[in-house]
């Protein structure tokens, strides 16, 4: 992994690069293409936090953050989460930490934000990404967001 990682916003200079961003084949059915999460973002801008991964130059991924949502919008006790809404590191760059440092960087916005938790949710199975959410501290809810297992992770304010 480089060492000059970073997120940035999507521009109209880099979108293009952004939308062809593919992720391994078998885990094209456990998260949305990177056009539809833009899409997303543009319909919900208030909620939305969408940033590209880049490795020195190199675009290696998109993380998407989402802020106070309920996941049961007609069920006003239904409490406000925040948390990451979708991960795509590009197939050929998964392994190296760019995950984990996209995962970290919207825990840090989450924190900026004055938010204590992170939520997450996941498609189970052997593609799926359960694993690396589980190492980075993420645990489940017991909650399932339609087919998506939910995790939280402890956001304790420095």
């Amino acid at each position: 992994m480089t060492s000059s990682l970073r997120l940035e916003k999507v521009t109209p200079d880099n979108v293009e690069a952004a939308c062809r961003l593919k992720v391994r084949p078998d885990q094209e059915g456990l998260v949305a293409p990177v056009a539809r999460s833009l899409a997303e973002a543009y319909a919900q801008p208030e909620v939305a936090w969408p940033r590209l991964i880049f490795g020195g130059e190199q675009l290696v991924g998109f993380v998407m953050g989402f802020f106070l949502v309920r996941f049961d919008p007609d069920n006003l006790e239904d409490r406000l989460r925040s948390g990451i809404w979708r991960l795509n590191i590009a197939a050929g760059h998964q392994g190296h930490g760019y995950g984990r440092f996209a995962v970290e960087a919207v825990c840090e916005e989450l924190r900026r934000r004055g938010q204590t938790r992170a939520t997450v949710s996941w498609v189970p199975g052997e593609h799926g990404p359960e694993r690396f959410y589980l190492r980075l501290g993420f645990r489940p809810t017991g909650e399932m967001s339609g087919p998506q297992v939910v995790g939280e992770l402890d956001l304790p304010l420095d």
